[in-house]
């Protein structure tokens, strides 16, 4: 399944967020800054990665709903999404 800008904003803007707490982070280490603060930072990047993962997933069920109920065929089989999903958690 390709990518789609109306699959992906969100998700899109959820990773450019988390570049830039990753940037912060890197600069936090290569400065000696505080440790607690520095693992703060990276655990809200992570979890953003995490989000924005969950959040293809959950277009891609719906792109692949919306297209067998036209009719059509899905790009991804359930199973195929299942297995990306699990991937993820």
């Amino acid at each position: 399944m390709k990518l789609r800008p109306e699959m992906t904003g969100d998700a899109l803007t959820r990773l450019k967020r988390a570049r830039g707490q990753l940037n912060a982070v890197i600069e936090m280490m290569e400065n000696g800054e505080d440790c607690r603060a520095a693992l703060t930072q990276l655990a809200a990047v992570s979890k953003a990665i995490d989000r924005a993962g969950f959040k293809i997933i959950a277009s891609g069920m719906r792109h692949c709903g919306t297209a067998r109920q036209a009719g059509e065929e899905p790009e991804m089989t359930e199973e195929e999404l299942e297995k990306l999903f699990l991937s993820l958690a």
